[in-house]
């Protein structure tokens, strides 16, 4: 299998290198135009296609190990080449921000915004949650067995890292009639830096390896959705969709690797010479046809070693004439000698101009340096005064600290803070605020308790009253007390209309309101009384012990602790905390981009002066060089007397030459038999297998191409704004 993908490849570049021809013979044919005719057509493409807006966006994807995002940051370059005074932009960024300048901004809706440019380039910065268009995902496996990249750290083994890509930004077009889905086609390079004290014997699939003696650079490629593209059988030639590391690890540990995803190959790649498949097959007749004439000139060739055989003599005389031309190189080597020492003399003065330049080299760098060490020292004062307690900034570690201050003063990062140390102070309350809800859940408990209570005690005294009425009223209308009226009732001698007049002589005295006073008094003569309240406070312990209270309790306490927390996050206090924090991090993003700035030129002067060096020094090998040409050009002229000698020896073998001749017309001929096995077997082959399969291959690569022009940025841009847009995967460092 791995013979067959390996030929379909080379038949596969093979058509490319056939398509790129088309396209070559096709410019060739166009340079012919007139210089004044291709300046107009120049000038009418720009003045119609160019509004002078364009944007260049930058995606950072901070990822964890495993690939999974973790935040997105996009910095875009709007390109105002034509110096507008205000500049239209729509984006989907939040917390936008201008990092290279004081240009403002407002909004005209629909996320527009209008730069007040002034003619100037805008650099901004901002936040999105959108999903990408290319899901990065990476898994670790242990002697074969898949393992997460915490569980990794410090072990040892064969370990293959594998990053996964999966494509997800397509358009639905028409191919031959057909509705196809076309990604956009991203090439995904991946880097890692391999430590040669943790990795060995390092292999990549879809990648290639490079060691500097400490570490292996690994640098993989793939281009997810690409094969769907074009529509290839995997069986025929597979597109790569992932690359995958392995090596033998000792207690494992990873720096942080990065992935770049771009549109821009694609969007190089010119399919407008593509127009026709006639014209690639005639390109792979004209091959054909090449072949026929290389197997003709084997032939010739034969044939011309055979007649040069037969021609010996003729030979014979030309060494003789050679004779003669090896007199005249002896000569002309002798001239050259003479050349060389004027030679050795304008190198000396080279190099010696050079060392008095690279004399300089250290006063420059270090006044450099003089000046870095200044504005840090200044830096360090302006933190100070700031209240920022950080190291000291120098010049191999200000970018790292300064960037770790700015991911400090965060406001979102100074929110968390505060609200850690506010829950913290409140929760140091806990108690307290506990016992505060007990208490007030206990006076609750216990009025509720007491109500049942009084209804209770109500009920008995209303009871009592009613019976003392009852007697009063039996009394005075049948003159008999209650049991013997109750015992004749029961006997059948009290009729039911004397029952009735009872009964509701009775309902009306209990109605009455010295009754109520009675029944009132009673009810609270009684619940002032021990056994009452003793009994109150039984049932209050008896609640408050309950689950359903305690949950009470616990559920009422994390109420107030977090209203608490609400309100003191809420005060003018805190509020300032997060204001100061934002204008801090401006602050701090403004004093490491002027840093940056300076560290630029810093490196340049560095690579100046290194350059300098390297030019004395490369002057001082040129000296040398000349002196060893100078000797050199002594020797050549000694050897061309060598050689006048030698060919005059030659011109004495000629017999054997004559032999030599002979087995050269035997070659030739094994040539000619291996050149038409190479066209029966290669060029044939190669010619029957690309016949007639280009047309849709073709449809689909100007497709492919289509949709990646139409890909111009993440964020969003306006519609008449060109654009351009690459996103970089950071991985998390492992260990």
């Amino acid at each position: 299998m791995r013979k067959t993908s390996t030929k379909i490849i080379s038949l596969f570049l093979c058509a490319l290198l056939a398509v790129s021809g088309i396209a070559i013979t096709a410019f060739a044919l166009s340079s012919d135009e007139n210089e004044a005719e291709k300046q107009e057509k120049a000038e009418t493409v720009s003045a119609a296609d160019d509004t002078g807006v364009s944007k260049d966006e930058t995606v950072y994807v901070l990822a964890g190990a495993d690939g999974s995002v973790q935040k997105i940051i996009v910095s875009d370059w709007i390109k105002n080449s034509l110096g507008n005074a205000a500049v239209s932009d729509r984006s989907e960024l939040t917390d936008v921000e201008n990092v290279k300048g004081d240009e403002i901004y407002t909004m005209n809706g629909d996320n527009m915004r209008v730069w007040d440019a002034e003619g100037n380039d805008i650099y901004y910065q901002g936040s999105i949650e959108k999903e990408l268009p290319v899901d990065l995902s990476v898994t670790y496996k242990l002697d074969g067995k898949p393992i997460s990249a915490d569980e990794l750290v410090g072990k040892s083994g064969r370990v293959t890292i594998r990053f996964d890509y999966q494509n997800k930004q397509y358009e639905t077009v028409e191919i031959d009639g057909k509705q196809e889905k076309i990604y956009v086609p991203f090439a995904m390079l991946t880097g890692a830096l391999l430590s040669d004290d943790v990795f060995t014997n390092v292999n990549v699939t879809n990648g290639k390896l490079i060691n500097d003696g400490s570490r292996t650079v690994v640098i993989g490629i793939a281009f997810p959705g690409l094969q769907e593209n074009l529509a290839i059988s995997k069986d025929k030639l597979e597109i790569p969709d992932y690359v995958e590391i392995t090596a033998d690890a000792v207690d494992f540990q990873l720096d942080m690797t990065v992935t770049l995803a771009t549109n821009q190959l694609f969007n190089e790649f010119d399919t407008d010479n593509l127009d026709s498949v006639s014209e690639l097959s005639t390109s792979m007749d004209e091959l054909t046809s090449a072949m026929d004439q290389l197997l003709d000139g084997s032939s010739q060739l034969y044939e011309g070693i055979a007649t040069l055989l037969e021609r010996s003599d003729e030979l014979v005389e030309g060494i003789n004439q050679l004779a003669v031309g090896a007199e005249s190189l002896k000569n002309g080597a002798n001239s050259l000698d003479s050349g060389a020492a004027e030679l050795q003399t304008g190198a000396t003065q080279l190099s010696e101009g050079l060392n008095t330049l690279e004399s300089n080299n250290d006063a420059l760098n270090g006044g450099a340096r003089q000046v870095f060490d200044t504005l840090l020292a200044t830096a360090n004062t302006q933190l100070a005064a700031a209240g920022l307690d950080v190291p000291t900034l120098t010049v191999e570690n200000y970018a790292q600290v300064l960037n770790g201050v700015i991911v400090s003063l965060d406001e979102n990062a100074i929110y968390e803070q505060a609200l850690n140390q506010v829950t913290a102070a409140v929760e140091a309350q806990r108690e307290t605020i506990e016992q505060q809800v007990t208490a007030a859940v206990e006076r609750e408990v216990t009025a509720q308790v007491t109500a049942v209570v009084r209804e209770k005690v109500t009920a008995q005294v209303t009871e009592v009253v009613r019976n003392t009425v009852a007697e009063q009223v039996i009394q005075s209308v049948l003159n008999m007390d209650k049991a013997s009226y109750d015992a004749a009732v029961a006997a059948g001698q009290i009729d039911k209309e004397t029952q009735e007049m009872i009964e509701a002589a009775i309902e009306q005295q209990m109605q009455s309101e010295q009754i109520a006073q009675q029944i009132q008094a009673g009810v609270e003569e009684q619940m002032a009384t021990q056994p009452i309240q003793d009994t109150i406070a039984a049932k209050t312990d008896e609640q408050m012990q309950s689950d359903a209270i305690k949950q009470t309790i616990a559920e009422q306490t994390e109420l107030q602790i977090q209203k608490i927390i609400s309100e003191q996050m809420a005060s003018d206090e805190v509020q300032a905390q997060l204001a100061a924090a934002a204008q801090g991090a401006k602050s701090v993003i403004a004093l490491k981009s002027s840093l940056d700035s300076y560290n630029t030129f810093y490196l340049g002067l560095q690579s100046y002066t290194a350059g300098v060096a390297d030019a004395a020094e490369g002057a001082g090998a040129l000296k040398d060089g000349t002196d060893d040409l100078k000797v050199g050009t002594s020797q050549l002229s000694a050897g061309a007397s060598e050689l006048y000698d030698g060919i005059l020896t030659l011109k004495n073998g000629t017999p054997a030459l004559v032999d030599g001749i002979t087995q050269l017309r035997d070659g030739s001929m094994q040539l000619s038999d291996g050149l038409k096995e190479f066209n029966e077997e290669g060029i044939q082959k190669l010619v029957n297998a690309v016949d007639g399969d280009f047309d849709g291959l073709l449809n689909r690569l100007r497709a492919t191409r289509d949709v990646s022009l139409s890909y111009k940025s993440f964020a969003g841009a306006s519609e008449d704004m060109d654009g351009q847009v690459k996103f970089i995967y950071r991985t998390d460092s492992i260990g």
